[in-house]
């Protein structure tokens, strides 16, 4: 019961529109009420916590430090109660009245800047608390001081223009806010909803959460704790909890910092990369806190997308948020507080590849597609993350494989360039024409078996100086070397080079004797050296049905010391006919392990031609 007549208080026409503006403005999502209140008694809760080691006549000071909520679906209410240091009549006046007398030029000033004054403002009560009047059609705050000799009062108000305080007895510790729901915010009162609600963005509440009398359950905020006290069962736990996964983390980096930002963070590489597995592509999921309260759960812009496989929390008190704690005011900042994450993780597999290689390799078998999005477009990490790239190579056994700085390190004399050779699989590198004059010269040739990899090289250019080159590219100059076995002379090869060029047509743009072929009698390089065959692919698959494709145009490399052509090269005018189709079986040949031959079919009928001849 009051005790005496409520005071009633008009805001100011000025502070009627600040209302407007956090009521109906500022807040994107009506549900973040829930958050501010239970945010806001935290808050008084962690207070009452420090005035008990230091004040000794206290009210309810056996009063259990916990939030409780109830609701009424019926009544269409939402009960927000804690036990904390509760407020006299005064401070109702000058904290849920802040912005409705001089606070209201500082809160103008704080919202211009983008929240940029969010140490006074987040976690401020007479801010967050305005929030409840997106749904609220009238709020009633009981609060009863932590101090004895202070009286019990209520705070009332509709949100529309004033407020009323007066007295209450029988008040315990702390405040008690109900909000009578308006009829469009009745679903709030249901149980699943609330509950719902403080899962995602109260998971982490220092203090106990109860609904209805169900204790909820709460994870405690381990990236603020030291990790030395941490076992590794409450790692797993978190883990599990966050990612809502069901293995155990392949990596964890818990850190903290202080310069340039204030950052606690606990990050999970997980078991296995689930795009792999043929999974749709991975959403962000490092959610952004600020001193333990969810600002977003999955932020786009935080860190680099070829991190989207991380998992975890990154908490920043430096954040300048706006006053509903939802919108990124400054990017550059989120730009940093990224940059400083990222970097610290590269650096954790930095550590990871050198010192427990074993663990490395498996982590890059599952996950090296992310780290390759990232070498190929995040310029700004691009350097850390080609030296953790392996790939096998001519020089390794198979299934291992070799950094980029290991391959430098192996590098002849003179060798200004990095080879390497697309392909499927080892196999077909070793069996096709192109590694032949590499192996003869003793040079090294990384194996690459996803297209994405020259992609790759094609976007990072070079490596320690060195240039990536394709070793079945038309550029490619090697040394001579010794060569076994009689050739024919620089005129036959000539001619012969001539009536290819001719007998071929418009496929060929060029025919000259090869420089790098031991075994095998031809090998076909792409015309457009801005074109390369897995490229090709891929444009190929992007066009419209129905479009036509522009005819392949190579060039032609014959091994003038194989025994094939020498034959052509009498075959040409001893029998003409079945020198024209040997001619064009090369070509296919060539074709076909360059990866450029497209229509296999009119090998079928000339095959059997020459099976006639034989």
């Amino acid at each position: 019961m009051s005790t005496a007549a409520p005071q009633k208080f008009e805001f100011q026409a000025e502070i009627k529109q600040l209302l407007d503006i956090v009521i109906h403005s500022l807040y994107t999502e009506k549900e973040i009420f829930v958050r501010e209140l239970v945010s806001n008694a935290s808050d008084a809760l962690e207070k009452m916590r420090h005035l008990q080691l230091t004040e000794k006549d206290m009210q309810d000071d056996a009063q259990a430090l916990e939030i409780s909520i109830t609701s009424d679906e019926a009544a269409k209410t939402i009960t927000i109660q804690d036990f904390g240091i509760g407020m006299t009549r005064a401070e109702l006046i000058e904290n849920l009245g802040t912005i409705a007398h001089s606070g209201s030029k500082a809160f103008l000033k704080a919202l211009g800047e983008g929240g940029a004054k969010n140490t006074n403002l987040i976690g401020q009560f007479g801010v967050g608390f305005y929030s409840a009047f997106m749904v609220a059609q009238r709020v009633r705050v009981y609060s009863h001081s932590w101090r004895k000799d202070e009286p019990g009062m209520v705070w009332t108000s509709d949100g529309s223009g004033s407020y009323e305080i007066e007295e209450a007895a029988d008040q315990t510790r702390g405040c008690k806010i109900v909000i009578e729901l308006k009829d469009d915010c009745a679903d709030y009162a249901k149980e699943w909803r609330l509950k719902e609600i403080l899962t995602r963005y109260s998971a982490f509440v220092g203090f106990p959460i109860s609904l209805n009398g169900n204790k909820l359950t709460t994870v405690q905020a381990l990236w603020l704790r030291s990790k030395a006290e941490i076992k590794e069962e409450e790692y797993s736990e978190f883990y599990k909890f966050q990612a809502h996964a069901h293995d155990e983390p392949r990596y964890r980096l818990h850190f903290s910092a202080d310069a340039p930002l204030a950052i606690n963070a606990l990050l999970f590489v997980p078991q296995e990369n689930t795009e792999r597995l043929g999974f749709e592509r991975l959403d962000p999921s490092v959610a952004l806190y600020c001193r333990k309260v969810l600002i977003d759960a999955r932020p786009k812009d935080l860190l680099p997308e070829w991190l989207r496989f991380l998992k975890g929390v990154v908490d920043c008190e430096d954040l300048p948020l706006n006053i509903s704690r939802e919108t990124m005011q400054d990017k550059a900042l989120l730009d940093r507080l990224g940059k400083v994450i990222t970097k610290r993780f590269l650096k954790l597999l930095e550590e990871e590849a050198t010192q427990r290689a074993d663990g490395f390799a498996e982590f890059y078998t599952a996950f090296a597609p992310f780290l390759k999005e990232g070498a190929a477009l995040d310029y700004t990490h691009k350097e850390q993350l080609v030296k953790l790239l392996c790939f096998e190579s001519s020089l390794t056994e198979k299934d291992k494989t070799t950094t980029l700085a290991d391959y430098v390190s192996r590098m002849k004399d003179g060798q200004k360039e990095i080879y390497y050779l697309v392909a499927p699989n080892r196999a077909a590198i070793e069996s096709g024409p192109y590694l032949e004059g590499f192996k003869a010269r003793n040079l090294e040739v990384l194996f690459c078996f996803e297209s994405v990899d020259e992609y790759v090289f094609n976007n990072v250019r070079e490596f320690d100086g060195k240039k990536f080159l394709s070793a079945d590219h038309a550029d490619v100059k090697l040394d001579d070397v010794p060569q076994t076995g009689e050739s024919l002379s620089e005129a036959e090869v000539k001619e012969l080079s001539e009536w290819l060029k001719t007998t071929l047509g418009a496929q060929i743009a060029d025919v000259k004797s090869s420089d790098r072929l031991v075994n095998s009698p031809a090998l076909a390089t792409n015309a457009d050296k801005y074109m390369s065959p897995q490229m090709r692919r891929m444009m190929k698959a992007m066009k419209k049905q129905g479009d036509a494709d522009e005819p392949v145009k190579v060039n032609l490399e014959i091994n003038p010391r194989h025994a094939v052509i020498k034959r052509l090269a009498v075959l040409r005018t001893s029998q003409a006919d079945k020198a024209e189709l040997v001619a064009e079986q090369l070509l296919d040949n060539a074709l076909i392990a360059a990866g450029l031959l497209e229509d296999p079919s009119r090998m079928v009928a000339r095959l059997n031609k020459l099976l006639e001849s034989v």
